[in-house]
């Protein structure tokens, strides 16, 4: 099952959100993500479709093993391109936004260059 960046995004958050949260539901991501309510129930519902995601009878969002799995690289990618990019000099926020963008592009080879690279540097 591949994943279109907007449906990555989706994953990560909810991610983000069940870090913080017991129950998720589809109006906390739509807060998240400062994203309309329409279009998060459209994404939720093509993540339940495609296994990612289970939606209660409550409304309340659970990632399956293969959701997880997935949030959890993309949350990764995020997290390390970012502070790559913060010791590279970068204003934290633009870092963020480029982190965002990139993860969803960067070839696994690419990634695990760099994230073996700032293992070494932080050492």
């Amino acid at each position: 099952m591949s994943l279109k960046p907007s449906g990555e995004m989706y994953l990560e958050s909810i991610y983000v959100l069940c870090k913080t949260k017991d129950v998720v539901r589809s109006i906390d991501v739509a807060e998240h993500m400062n994203f309309s309510k329409p279009s998060v129930c459209r994404g939720v519902g093509l993540l339940k479709k495609e296994g990612y995601i289970n939606v209660d009878k409550d409304g309340h969002i659970s990632l399956t093993d293969a959701g997880l799995s997935h949030a959890k690289k993309i949350y990764d990618r995020h997290t390390v391109l970012s502070q790559v990019f913060i010791l590279l000099g970068v204003d934290k926020e633009i870092a963020e936004e480029d982190a965002c963008k990139m993860e969803h592009i960067i070839s696994d080879e690419s990634f695990y260059a760099l994230k073996n690279y700032l293992k070494k540097i932080k050492k």
